[in-house]
């Protein structure tokens, strides 16, 4: 069943407010792929925060040039069977649930992705955005960086003070 155009337009506007939103869209090629995985991989997409969109490729096309931050972007390798996943908040969390997927569902096969700002990465560079640990791990793993220095003081203070208390309790004794 053919769309109309006011369908096409809603479709058009949409990826276009996803892509102007998104910190990082990744493109996978689908062909192959079970319904059932399909709705597997949404499932797991939607809990990271992460929307996967099926669209023609023509419409997609259409949304790079109505986003201002991508409409020089080179859209030429987005042919075939593809799907798109846009994340709003992290970077690295569209690439890492495909990733994951693929793992099982070996159809699966990145494309490439585009950064917030239009620029195109190529699939190996989404393979390896995929591997990096995700935002809130980072963030984390730099908090725990920036407070060892300042547990390690405690501790060696903690540590001359319990053996003053007991050297005093020692005297006293």
């Amino acid at each position: 069943m053919a769309l109309s155009k006011d369908k096409k337009n809603e479709i058009v506007k949409e990826l276009s407010d996803l892509l102007a939103g998104s910190k990082m869209t990744v493109v996978v090629k689908y062909q192959g792929t079970t319904v059932k995985s399909m709705q597997e991989l949404r499932r797991k997409a939607e809990d990271n925060g992460t929307t996967v969109k099926v669209v023609k490729n023509r419409l997609v096309q259409k949304a790079f040039l109505a986003t201002d931050s991508h409409k020089d972007s080179d859209t030429s390798s987005l042919q075939g069977m593809l799907l798109y996943a846009f994340n709003s908040n992290d970077e690295v969390a569209p690439a890492q649930v495909i990733a994951d997927m693929a793992k099982t569902e070996t159809q699966l096969e990145f494309i490439g992705a585009y950064s917030a700002d239009g620029k195109a990465l190529s699939a190996d560079e989404v393979k390896a955005l995929a591997k990096l640990p995700s935002r809130d791990v980072m963030i984390a793993t730099v908090i725990n960086t920036l407070k060892s220095p300042v547990t390690g003081v405690v501790s060696g203070l903690r540590g001359n003070l319990h053996g003053l208390l007991d050297a005093i309790a020692a005297k006293a004794a």
